[in-house]
């Protein structure tokens, strides 16, 4: 039983230059598990809370003070004691720590990089890595990656609207297997780009980020990559959406912008829209539409 003795965390930066949160739980025997909390460009409004300062004199108002001292100050008397290696203990401590629904109280970048990081440790205690703590020790498989190839919205200077086109390499027998896949796919998407004389600059995660004359383009694009890369478009690769509609939505007039192609949609209409390029284009999932 490796028990927790204690807790520490610091405000670090992230891939763009934000702060972020970086919790250490430590162990009985010297060991010690580290985890960051991602933060992304953009948040749905039903999203768990990631706590910033808002102090506008430090970090744009980005600052993670606030979530770093109630990591140390709260959420360390709560699981210090604890077996890491019950995940289940420690997060049900960590939600009667904070029981608001999107964890506004103590911020959820506080709570869960507790989470993570007892992780880690618990890991680091048996000597394994994390993936076969998680999994078990016949653990071995992992899910179908979901590769952000185009950028738009807010993770991107452009004109696409969708914050992420990502491509699903879903039609091989393994995870080597389908990112080498995914990674052909984003070189033909580069030459396709090129041969068209569209910018090939990356946007906030990575992905190309064009202008383009409307979001299907984007849809377009990415099915002639995956045929130039010798894939079968719905059969071996298929295509996810992050719409982040969150970000497009008008609440005063309950309407939807999509300005880079000049259209106001109500709700039906956004739906019909997500249907035509269902019909079209072998989308399987869409997020935050």
């Amino acid at each position: 039983m490796p028990e927790i003795i204690d807790v520490l965390s610091r405000e670090v930066l992230d891939s763009r230059g934000f702060p972020t949160v970086e919790v250490d739980v430590f162990v009985e025997g010297g060991v010690y598990g580290r985890a960051l909390v991602p933060s992304g460009a953009s948040t749905g409004e039903h999203e768990a809370l990631e706590l910033r300062d808002g102090d506008p004199t430090r970090f744009l108002g980005k600052g993670t003070l606030k979530a770093v001292g109630h990591v140390t100050d709260v959420l360390r008397d709560e699981v210090v004691g604890l077996d890491a290696e019950d995940q289940c203990a420690v997060d049900a401590a960590l939600l009667r720590a904070d029981s608001s629904p999107n964890k506004g109280t103590l911020g959820a970048n506080a709570v869960l990089g507790v989470s993570l990081a007892a992780a880690h440790a618990a890991a680091e205690a048996k000597g394994m890595p994390l993936f076969r703590h998680l999994g078990g020790v016949i653990g071995r498989t992992l899910p179908v990656p979901l590769m952000n190839l185009m950028n738009g919205g807010a993770h991107a200077d452009n004109s696409l609207d969708v914050q992420e086109f990502m491509i699903v390499p879903h039609g091989f027998s393994s995870f080597r297997e389908a990112l080498r896949a995914g990674a052909e796919v984003f070189h033909h998407l580069k030459k396709r780009l090129k041969a068209d004389r569209l910018s090939t600059a990356v946007g906030d995660e990575g992905g190309y980020a064009p202008n383009l004359e409307t979001n299907e383009k984007a849809l377009m694009y990415l099915v002639d990559a995956i045929g130039a890369a010798g894939y079968v478009a719905g059969k071996h690769i298929s295509l996810a959406l992050d719409v982040a509609a969150s970000e497009l939505f008008d609440a005063k007039r309950g309407t939807y912008r999509l300005d880079g192609e000049g259209k106001t949609l109500d709700g039906a209409q956004l739906v019909s829209l997500y249907e035509s390029w269902r019909g079209r284009y072998p989308i399987v999932s869409i997020e935050d539409g």
